[in-house]
């Protein structure tokens, strides 16, 4: 069951995510952002890092960044209260990760069609990641964070998974519509 209780609490929260995501890009970022949610309020946030000028680092991801932060805190509530917002749909690390942290909820925006891992079947997994039962809420503000992934895909300068299948697809995608 979603901690939180409708879409207007949704796009509250991806709203803080999407700022997040226009702050990584501003600095050449790969537009990812990322918030952790609990009782109405974001306790940790994460940006994308490690993209810029060519940057080929896969470990910062934003989920990684928001975790980090959570872990941080002096008194973490507990994960299975938190709600996470992704601005893109987390890769298998972060969703691993999350699913190790026992967060209770993703919320993403952008479907990442080259290395989504939400639509794992757990089922077949360790116990460590089938035994963590986790809500997934997709598409929230998609055509806002699509509108940040084009301005990447479409920066001269960004050397990023340029050439992908996520670029190919990103730069197809018409305004409101979802095709996978």
């Amino acid at each position: 069951m979603s901690p939180l209780e409708n879409e207007v609490d949704y796009q509250h929260f991806m709203t803080a995510a999407l700022d997040q995501a226009a702050q990584a890009l501003e600095v050449g970022e790969f537009p990812v952002g990322c918030v952790l949610v609990h009782q109405y309020r974001v306790i940790a946030t994460g940006q994308r890092r490690g993209t810029a000028a060519g940057g080929r680092n896969e470990t910062d991801h934003a989920e990684m960044m928001a975790l980090q932060a959570y872990y941080a805190l002096e008194s973490a509530p507990d994960p299975h209260e938190i709600t996470a917002f992704c601005t893109m749909e987390p890769c298998l690390m972060c969703f691993g990760a999350l699913l190790i942290a026992g967060i209770g909820e993703i919320v993403y925006a952008y479907e990442d069609v080259m290395g989504g891992g939400t639509h794992c079947d757990l089922s077949g997994l360790p116990a460590l990641y089938r035994d963590n039962p986790v809500s997934i809420v997709p598409g929230i503000m998609r055509a806002e964070s699509l509108a940040l992934f084009k301005t990447f895909f479409q920066a001269p300068d960004n050397k990023y998974w340029r050439d992908s299948r996520l670029a190919a697809y990103t730069l197809a995608q018409l305004p409101g519509k979802h095709h996978i």
